[in-house]
């Protein structure tokens, strides 16, 4: 085993799953802070210490890194809006706790997201089809959460709360 190149420690063991977590991490920084074009697989590399073999070994290029980053950010929305959805008690009347829930969610999401919120509100890669279908899925998706919400515990009817959904996932959007 060759040793690590002069001035670059050498990090340490840990498993893949891991690994993986703290490349997702430090991608997702650069990304959000430099944006797509001006990262390099190799800043990647560099920040997360970890050799490039080792990088490609978990994303075969910077675009399906990127990809995942977009993925991770989106589940977390949706898993964020489900966590909220799911305090609102279910009784007659509970819209209004509803649309509050969401938007705090979401508020609360682009606080701690910092930056790599605009990974799924305003990347700047959204030309490149797969970046933007990802980008639409988790917009899909976090919209498919409020409207099982909306149904749920407020019980309006599909189309109301489809609609309903679009409409403040929109203004949460703009406004978080």
């Amino acid at each position: 085993m060759t040793a690590p190149p002069p001035g670059r420690p050498r990090a340490a063991r840990m498993p893949a799953g891991v690994r993986r977590a703290q490349v997702l991490q430090v991608a997702q920084e650069l990304f959000a802070r430099e944006g797509y074009h001006h990262v390099s697989m190799d800043d990647i590399a560099d920040r997360a210490e970890v050799s490039k073999p080792v990088l490609y070994r978990h994303f075969p290029s910077k675009l399906d890194l990127y990809l995942a980053v977009v993925d991770h950010r989106g589940q977390e929305l949706v898993e964020r809006i489900d966590e909220a959805l799911a305090e609102v008690p279910v009784e007659a009347g509970s819209g209004r706790a509803v649309v509050r829930a969401i938007v705090q969610a979401y508020v609360e999401f682009v606080e701690q997201a910092g930056d790599s919120f605009s990974l799924l509100f305003e990347s700047d890669v959204t030309r490149d089809s797969d970046v933007r279908m990802r980008i639409e899925h988790a917009s899909a998706e976090a919209g498919r959460a409020v409207c099982r919400g909306l149904q749920g515990i407020s019980g309006l009817p599909a189309p109301e709360a489809e609609l309903l959904s679009t409409a403040l996932i929109g203004m949460t959007q703009v406004a978080a």
